[in-house]
């Protein structure tokens, strides 16, 4: 269910600015950016021979993943830390940039857990997730007698 707020043309009788104010402090994207958790969007595709799991991951570098795994648990998260710090001014105000993030992936009983590749190139995170030998489908032909 959708709750949706209509106005209906009213305003506040006591000062007709004071739904303004409020209306826009509270959906101000830049406070809202501030409060949701970002988590990265993620493709999972699946071959005969291994898995591949993408993430959208722009802006952070190698180094500051961390890929777990634990029994049949495969965990993705990262850390960035960001400063803006300029010395010999007096600040007023500073902000600083705190994001991580974590996914994790349960993997079926067919994926090989010791073979499992991980690769970040333009912003995108790529893990491939080997198949076991005897989990992958073998194709023949079979003669009729």
């Amino acid at each position: 269910m959708t709750l949706v707020k209509f106005n209906n043309g009213q305003r506040n009788a006591v000062n007709p600015w004071f739904n303004d104010v409020f209306d826009t402090l509270f959906n101000d994207s830049v406070l809202n950016d501030r409060f949701v958790t970002k988590t990265p969007a993620v493709n999972i595709a699946e071959t005969e021979s291994e898995f591949h799991i993408e993430l959208a991951v722009p802006g952070l570098k190698k180094e500051d993943f961390k890929i777990n795994l634990d029994k049949n648990v495969l965990s993705v998260s990262a850390e960035k830390k960001a400063e803006n710090v300029e010395e010999g001014k007096k600040y007023s105000k500073r902000e600083y940039s705190y994001s991580s993030f974590v996914r994790s992936f349960t993997l079926p009983e067919v994926a090989d857990q010791a073979k499992i590749d991980a690769e970040y190139t333009d912003g995108i995170l790529k893990l491939n997730v080997a198949k076991k030998q005897e989990a992958k489908v073998q194709t023949r032909e079979i003669s009729v007698k």
